[in-house]
């Protein structure tokens, strides 16, 4: 699948977990899923099909998993959410990577945009 088909759709799944290793180890034995360790606060799984990622950093949210969409140009698509309603709750920031930002919709659930470095 090129990049360009890609563009405004969910990308990647992140959740943020009390403890790495046991998020890893459940998913691991349920599921399946293998691991790419990046280091004590991050760890990406895939599934076959849809990645995603164990955070520590943030606080752990009943109601779900950080959804996130990727973007060919994160500078529109920002400007597309807030004139939709939306609103920057963390601004843009690099990462390994990439880039990013989170924001909320008009119901308050918060996703996030990434884009390739």
């Amino acid at each position: 699948m090129s990049a360009a088909s890609n563009d405004r759709r969910i990308d990647y799944v992140e959740f943020v977990v009390a403890d790495i290793p046991r998020a890893c180890t459940f998913y691991e034995k349920a599921f399946g899923w293998t691991m790419t360790d990046y280091g004590p606060e991050y760890c990406a799984f895939a599934d076959g099909r849809l990645e995603g990622g164990f955070t520590t950093i943030g606080t752990v949210r009943l109601g779900g998993p950080l959804v996130v969409l990727y973007a060919d140009d994160l500078t529109a698509v920002q400007e597309s959410i807030e004139a939709a309603g939306g609103r920057i709750v963390k601004p843009a920031f690099d990462f390994p990577g990439g880039r990013r930002f989170h924001f909320a919709d008009p119901d308050g659930y918060e996703l996030a945009v990434w884009t390739k470095a």
